[in-house]
């Protein structure tokens, strides 16, 4: 009876744990959650695929170029609207900053395409939003920041290629937040996610792409695991998510142990209530 009532026990300790961790996790991932939940938003990866070069825009000079034109070296792709209420700010800041933590160097190793996705954004408002954030970027290495509007076909025509999925929602658009990382040659290489990037990974992204490489994205795992603190210019370990993890992990370990010893139990049980009936 003794061992009856601790197997009880066990499992209702073992399901409270699961219960409480489980809401604590959620809790956490709810505040973390910056992508909506409709199917429609979101990023289709379209890792090894090559974007159209012939695919038109405008620069914030008022310039009408291609991509073809503008791709000659490893690329980070990012879409923003300029009227965003969200995240696009916070996106831009973000990219502005992992120019100033990296130790690669912007003209160089690499350049940014930023594209507006709002056909109705026009080449003055990219030029202010390009002084916005380029602000702390020399004038020599920010020339290799490129912001560029263009018409509702040429913005369809990347964003379906690159496979980043935007929602009109009245006067503004829903839409996730990543850059994406494209080859000298056009190739798709690399989705990094979030507002701010680790520049090792963003190094390590950069690297493979002047090679060609494609790689699955390995940044949302990063991403669960670092966060990045703007005061201390460094990246930290997200203790209470991974804390709340390590709690489920080991809560389902020992819901199976327990499972599987009661199994056992009940087996030998039988087995020796049958040979006491011998």
């Amino acid at each position: 009876m003794n061992l009856k009532l601790q197997t009880t026990n066990y499992k209702q300790l073992t399901f409270l744990t699961l219960f409480f961790a489980l809401t604590f996790l959620f809790g956490v991932a709810k505040s973390q959650i910056i992508f909506s939940g409709n199917e429609q938003i979101g990023v289709d990866e379209k890792l090894s695929d090559t974007i159209p070069f012939n695919i038109k825009f405008i620069n914030e000079n008022d310039d009408t170029i291609t991509l073809g034109t503008l791709i000659d070296k490893p690329t980070v792709f990012s879409f923003v609207y300029f009227d965003c209420p969200g995240l696009c700010s916070p996106l831009q800041k973000g990219i502005s900053e992992l120019v100033d933590n990296s130790d690669l160097e912007l003209g160089k190793d690499y350049q940014i395409i930023t594209i507006s996705f709002n056909y109705k954004d026009n080449p003055e408002k990219a030029k202010q939003k390009k002084k916005n954030f380029a602000i702390n970027i020399s004038k020599e290495k920010s020339k290799y920041w490129y912001y560029l509007t263009g018409d509702s076909t040429s913005i369809s025509d990347i964003l379906t290629a690159t496979g980043y999925k935007i929602k009109v929602t009245g006067l503004d658009f829903a839409h996730p937040s990543a850059i994406i990382i494209v080859s000298p040659k056009g190739k798709i290489t690399r989705y990094l996610y979030g507002l701010t990037f680790l520049p090792f990974d963003f190094k390590m992204a950069v690297i493979e792409s002047q090679q060609g490489l494609a790689r699955p994205s390995i940044s949302r795992v990063l991403e669960f695991c670092f966060a990045y603190d703007p005061e201390g210019k460094k990246y930290t370990l997200e203790v209470t998510k991974i804390s709340a993890t390590i709690i489920i992990f080991f809560a389902l370990v020992l819901f199976i142990f327990l499972i599987i010893s009661s199994r056992r139990r009940r087996k030998n049980k039988n087995i020796n209530n049958k040979h006491t009936k011998e």
